[in-house]
């Protein structure tokens, strides 16, 4: 059994149109008769189809006419032309209209059983495309109604449609990469693959071979050919995260590959050229790269032809008016958990945190509050001892970073160190040194060394 399709069957051949609509009855199909060009319109007006056959040669309007007025009410119905004698250039004219395909008569049975499975297939394939696009927007999706956000936004949807490459800058956490998927999905390019590249999280030998991908043989341990992101992306975008930290190698060859559009594969030596959009990101300055000679300038000019901008999330704090409530029903979902909600004084407290981890900072706050909250009511009472012990770590690593000797930012955070860790063991020598895996000889002298005293 093919399955609950609706078909319509046009011919002014009563006996093909009666043996065609047994034997789709048979396969579970709902099938209508029109005997006409034009009363084969009456019903594409009042039903909707999954499937026409349509002959081409029909008393008053032909099938090619019928064909077009079918098309403007019924964009997305299949049609099979059919009929028993016609010139190849008839056929081909169908296929360039739109055709799913062209039978001749006498009409094959299995034949159409196949083109049936086909187009079943077709259609579960452009259905799982169609959820996998709405979970990809529900995933990466963008919250916040401040100017510097809208303003952003407006950018991208001047942008996505044309093939400029951009360098999206920004702290750690602040979206990049939902920024780079959002131009993706508003391009012409949206159809085809997004491919994401970290260069923070490849190691530094091993990028290249990530990037252009490489023939068998080409090294030790290369024991079949493998594609990489550059041309896994064809025809769509490769985003670059992180492209400060590509080393300049690999910055070298990239930079070749975005002047002339091809590249060889490594050990290779047939060249290949690829159609892509770069899109690259990075939190670094990359600026100051260039001038201590860790990134080539001729690259950044390259890749900053559209500069995006995105302000941290403390400079913007109206937007947790938008960011809190979505993230407090996302993770509900995500945890299965009944939703909780947060109080005016506790969005006062979020407000007035400098977030320096940004967006994934929040989100990952309020996944705390789930996990270890019992209230529904999330309230300033239940943030407080969050937010404080935050603050107090990033204290600690800003007074790191204010003493300028290293030498003595070193002695400074091995006191913190053990002593942190002095207390959790209740100043045990033995289980400290055991936890922190050093012996316990040298722990005493590192705590006469730093002057370390139980408190």
């Amino acid at each position: 059994m093919i399955g609950n399709l609706n078909i319509l069957i046009i011919d002014d051949e009563k006996n093909i149109c009666l043996t065609l609509k047994d034997i789709l009855s048979d396969w579970g199909c709902k099938v209508q008769i029109a005997f006409s060009g034009e009363m084969g319109l009456k019903k594409c007006n009042t039903n909707q189809f999954d499937i026409i056959f349509l002959d081409v040669n029909l008393p008053g309007i032909d099938g090619i006419e019928t064909f077009k007025q079918i098309k403007e009410v019924q964009n997305n119905v299949e049609i099979l032309m059919i009929s028993g004698q016609v010139g190849i250039d008839i056929a081909v004219k169908a296929i360039k209209m739109g055709a799913y395909d062209f039978i001749e008569k006498p009409i094959s049975i299995a034949r159409i059983e196949t083109i049936f499975k086909n187009i079943l297939e077709k259609n579960n394939l452009v259905s799982k495309l169609n959820n996998y696009s709405q979970d990809e927007i529900d995933k990466y999706q963008m919250i916040g109604n401040s100017i510097q956000f809208q303003n952003i936004l407006k950018l991208i949807d001047k942008i996505a449609p044309t093939n400029s490459k951009i360098l999206i800058q920004g702290e750690s956490g602040t979206g990049k990469e939902l920024i780079a998927r959002r131009i993706h999905r508003k391009s012409l390019r949206a159809s085809k693959s997004f491919i994401a590249f970290n260069s923070a999280a490849i190691p530094e030998n091993l990028v290249e071979s990530e990037l252009f991908g490489y023939e068998k043989g080409a090294f030790t341990g290369a024991e079949k050919q493998k594609i990489g992101k550059i041309e896994l992306a064809n025809n769509g975008t490769l985003f670059l995260d992180e492209i400060g930290d590509m080393n300049l190698q690999a910055q070298s060859k990239l930079l070749r590959f975005i002047q002339e559009g091809t590249f060889e594969r490594l050990g290779g030596k047939k060249t290949l050229e690829i159609d892509i959009r770069i899109i690259a990101a990075t939190h670094k300055n990359l600026e100051s790269l260039i001038e201590n000679g860790n990134f080539r300038e001729d690259l950044y000019y390259r890749l900053n032809v559209i500069p995006i901008e995105i302000p941290p999330l403390r400079t913007r704090s109206e937007d947790l008016n938008e960011l809190v409530p979505y993230f407090m029903e996302k993770i509900s979902i995500e945890l299965n958990l009944s939703k909780k909600n947060i109080s005016n004084s506790g969005l006062k407290i979020l407000k007035s945190y400098n977030f320096p981890g940004n967006v994934r900072e929040l989100r990952n706050l309020i996944e705390r509050l789930y996990l270890l909250n019992t209230n529904n009511d999330i309230t300033e009472k239940d943030l407080q001892p969050h937010i404080n012990r935050i603050m107090s770590s990033n204290k600690f690593i800003n007074d790191i970073y204010e003493i300028e000797n290293l030498i003595d930012a070193k002695k400074e955070f091995e006191r913190k160190y053990l002593i942190r860790h002095l207390k959790l063991n209740n100043w045990n020598l033995t289980k400290t040194a055991l936890q922190i895996g050093i012996h316990q000889p040298n722990l005493s002298r590192k705590i006469k060394e730093l002057n370390i005293k139980k408190e």
